[in-house]
């Protein structure tokens, strides 16, 4: 296990490199732009060259490349172009207000789904249609249109809970709480939907098993049928779906944090990408590639612990 894990570790690496090495050229065609974005649209040529030369933008493109490269592997992401703040930094903070929401939501939604699914796969009837239902109605409504109904009813109408802004948990537990619950009632919704109709025809197809029959007929209890042993086999299918729903809600956060005024990592993407913010946009896709590939690297390990064939040497 620890060889294997040493190599996804590696590949990560590696990925980060390839992404960050085509990322730095793909955006060293618009260095004029983003030195016109700094000096402001009334800059003149020589202003722009004076201050390309300034910032190191003029130098050769694998020396600029390198440069920042080594400065990541000592933990020095560079200086934000707009705001003076280390990448590092930004980016920690911001992230930590998106993963507090999507962890909630994450859980709650597997909670949900796992519910729906189980009784829908093991209940035939209105038990199925209802969890079907509430499947369907995730998938057809979009986020925006979610996000903006909740905020009528429970903050302006019931004024239940604020409309926008973050409170961190360190200032004040129940603050929190309350301005991340409208945010996180959307993704779980829209999580749902994924997440339940997948679960509920993973255990079907586990219901249908001759081992299942086996023991029906030994007289084990079906509680016991569905939940010790259909579900355990149901794991891996399931925490592929629940792996690619972390990240579908991380890509979700753009929108919700833009409707709540959110600080969290999407705003913080969505806006440095807009000002040509080069120093975020390397730092933000190193984090992004190291986030998805230490969730691709915990669902394995999960699987592996819920399901011994699996288990990697």
């Amino acid at each position: 296990m620890f060889p294997y894990i040493l190599r996804r570790v590696a590949t990560g690496v590696i990925l980060a490199v390839l992404v960050t090495f085509i990322t730095f050229w793909l955006l060293s065609f618009s260095f004029d732009g983003v030195v016109s974005n700094i000096l402001g649209p009334a800059a003149s040529t020589e202003a722009v060259v004076a201050l390309k030369g300034q910032m190191g933008l003029d130098r050769p493109f694998l020396v600029q490349y390198f440069d920042w490269f080594f400065g990541m592997f000592r933990g020095d992401f560079g200086v934000s172009y707009f705001t003076s703040e280390p990448v590092a930094e930004a980016v920690m903070a911001r992230l930590g207000v998106t993963l507090s929401i999507v962890f909630v939501a994450l859980a709650l939604t597997i909670v949900v789904s796992v519910a729906l699914g189980v009784l829908a796969a093991s209940r035939a009837g209105a038990v199925d249609r209802l969890a079907q239902g509430v499947s369907l109605l995730g998938l057809l409504l979009p986020n925006l249109l979610i996000a903006i109904f909740l905020v009528v009813v429970l903050a302006i109408n019931l004024r239940l809970l604020p409309a926008t802004g973050f409170v961190p948990f360190s200032e004040s537990p129940s603050g929190w709480a309350a301005s991340i619950t409208i945010p996180v009632i959307v993704l779980v919704i829209n999580g749902i939907s994924n997440m339940a109709s997948q679960i509920r025809g993973t255990m079907i197809g586990e219901l249908r098993k001759d081992y299942v029959r086996t023991l029906r007929t030994r007289g084990v209890p079906t509680w016991s049928i569905v939940y010790k042993h259909a579900l355990r086999n149901a794991s891996a299918p399931a925490l592929v779906v629940m792996s690619l729903e972390f990240l579908s809600m991380l890509g979700g956060t753009l929108i919700i944090e833009n409707v709540f005024a959110l600080p969290g990592f999407g705003v913080f993407a969505f806006n440095s990408a807009i000002q040509g913010d080069i120093p975020s946009i390397l730092g933000i896709t190193v984090f992004s590639v190291l986030l998805v590939v230490g969730v691709n690297l915990l669902t394995d390990l999960i699987n592996g612990w819920l399901n011994p064939k699996a288990r990697i040497h």
